[in-house]
């Protein structure tokens, strides 16, 4: 364990992709095959959840060392992170003793999930008896779910080939899905390349970078296939052996919770489409609000194809990546193009659709496209050259694809709270809560409407981090009340009604586009100004 939290302190000290890279491959060059196994899964997403061990921490930290609750507090809002205060204020343990990292993992983090509250206190209290200061804090972020440390997937990958030798895309393609922590594991990650071994998992998905200037770079617009950017779950539909399976880009199998897509599902063995999921009616692509909704239904053992009437699932196909067996992705995009429309015409697939491509001359009639997506339904456009590869994740933008985004959605809100960021940032009040006014009583009220924290520099982060602590009216733990004065500008993606949120709305993907210094609070948009846009969305 001691070799893991220096590790996990030098990475999270550095923002040079390159010495993470290095610093990695040192370490995983250098230890056990399982506390190796262990890093790759906690660096790449594949962390263990269902602790809930928050609460349990802060009440025995309190109960050990004695102090009041007003002082563990005040402590934290210095310190800005929960898992790094509590070991601070721990004593250091009389009879410290060197675990491995795999062994702290599975007799010290994994039973505690779905444990009873008396075991994990047994559990927490027997760690902190034989874990120093620091490792400590590694082992609070394990227990409590949130373990970051700006580590990249890619990067792992680029240290796991420095140590093996094997190729980049080899071993992003065996990380695809959830790979096993143990010894075993961590032989196969690193084995020689097997024969058929990708039957085992989806692709690794190929990205887009954001398009943030005008096209006229781009050169002949015949040079690039356009079309529509959908607005659901993009996924790999894959036939193999006769069964059909649907990976998220998450990679996660999500085939379970949208049944009726196979019922009507029409493909030879050996295939693999990319494209996006959408719920779909007789007016179109319905929102990906409607879409997210069967993502958190517990799905019955036995499917139930008419449980919601008229919105049905459809993959809409804009790739083939493998055809009879046969990996295509080195091949242009306009060649499996072809190949995938004789595919998917070629079959009744009534569940499968088609991302058609705009026949266009000139830039300003894509322009022009991409003005109207709202009212078809999409985001925006993807623009993909024609004689471009599947990559892996994002390559360089000239050479693959693009994602023109159509402009978002804006509304103006006044700031009613903050709490600390993480990471680097747990010293600063970044994390933002926003309201609107709500003007249909007697007083106009604000209203709570979304929480943002991204979209301000480093200057203002620091200048408004300042007025939030001079400006507190009220704390709650790590959350400040604060005078509601300042306005920002937010953008959203998306629209709908909620229960959850006092204004009776909810926004999609929120972000901070400036802040409105020049706007009293006063002017702030009101319920009734986002009701009319959620209506616009609601009838289109």
């Amino acid at each position: 364990m001691i070799r893991f939290t220096e590790l996990y302190l030098a990475l999270d000290g550095t923002n040079s992709v390159r010495e993470k890279t290095e610093l990695l491959s040192g370490y995983l060059g250098s230890v056990a095959e399982e506390d190796a196994a262990w890093t790759v899964a906690l660096l790449t997403g594949n962390r263990p959840r269902g602790m809930g061990a928050s609460k349990l921490l802060t009440s025995l930290c309190l109960e050990v060392t004695g102090h009041p609750e007003w002082l563990f507090e005040e402590c934290r809002t210095a310190v800005g992170d929960l898992s790094e205060t509590i070991s601070l204020l721990l004593p250091e343990p009389e009879a410290p003793r060197d675990q491995s990292l795999d062994r702290v993992m599975r007799e010290r983090v994994l039973p505690l999930v779905g444990a009873p509250a008396p075991r994990k206190r047994e559990l927490i209290l027997d760690a902190w008896s034989v874990l120093r200061r620091d490792e400590r804090l590694v082992y609070h972020k394990l227990v409590r779910g949130g373990f970051r440390v700006g580590v990249q997937k890619r990067t792992v990958i680029r240290a796991l080939s420095e140590v093996s030798g094997l190729e980049f895309d080899l071993l992003a393609h065996r990380l695809t899905g959830r790979f096993e922590p143990t010894a075993e594991g961590y032989r196969s990650l690193l084995a020689a390349e097997r024969p058929d071994e990708h039957r085992e998992r989806p692709y690794p998905f190929f990205l887009a970078h954001s398009l943030d200037r005008a096209v006229d770079f781009l050169g002949n617009p015949e040079d690039w296939m356009i079309e529509e950017k959908w607005d659901g779950i993009r996924g790999q539909l894959i036939v193999r052996s006769g069964e059909a399976r649907l990976w998220s880009r998450g990679e996660e199998p999500i085939g379970h919770l949208f049944p009726e897509l196979f019922a009507g599902l029409d493909l030879p063995d050996e295939t693999v489409l990319d494209g996006e999921l959408l719920l779909w009616n007789r007016e179109g692509p319905r929102s990906f609000f409607e879409l997210q909704t069967r993502l958190n239904r517990t799905h019955p053992p036995d499917p139930q194809l008419d449980l919601f009437g008229g919105d049905a699932p459809r993959f809409i196909a804009y790739d083939l990546l493998e055809e009879a067996g046969e990996d295509l992705r080195a091949r242009p995009l306009e060649e499996r193009r072809e190949r995938l429309e004789r595919m998917v015409r070629a079959g009744a697939n009534e569940t499968i659709g088609l991302s058609e491509p705009f026949a266009i001359t000139d830039w300003s009639e894509a322009e022009a496209l991409r003005s109207a997506c709202r009212e078809r339904g999409t985001e925006g456009l993807m623009l993909k050259r024609r004689d471009s590869i599947y990559g892996v994740g994002r390559t360089r933008s000239e050479d693959g694809w693009l994602k023109w985004k159509i402009d978002p959605y804006t509304a103006d809100a006044v700031m009613i709270g903050a709490q600390p960021g993480s990471g680097r940032r747990a010293n600063l009040y970044t994390d933002y809560t926003f309201a609107i006014w709500d003007r249909t009583g007697r007083e106009p009220e604000l209203v709570s409407f979304a929480k943002a924290y991204s979209g301000l520099d480093q200057k203002e982060i620091e200048s408004l981090d300042r007025w939030i602590r001079t400006n507190t009216t009220d704390r709650n733990g790590p959350y400040r009340v604060v005078r509601p004065e300042q306005v920002f500008e937010l953008a959203f993606e998306g629209i709908q009604r909620s229960d959850r949120h006092r204004s009776g709305l909810a926004v999609r993907f929120p972000r901070i586009l400036r802040w409105r210094k020049d706007k009293p609070a006063g002017e702030a948009d009101d319920v009734g100004t986002l009701q009319a846009l959620l209506g616009e969305v609601e009838t289109r």
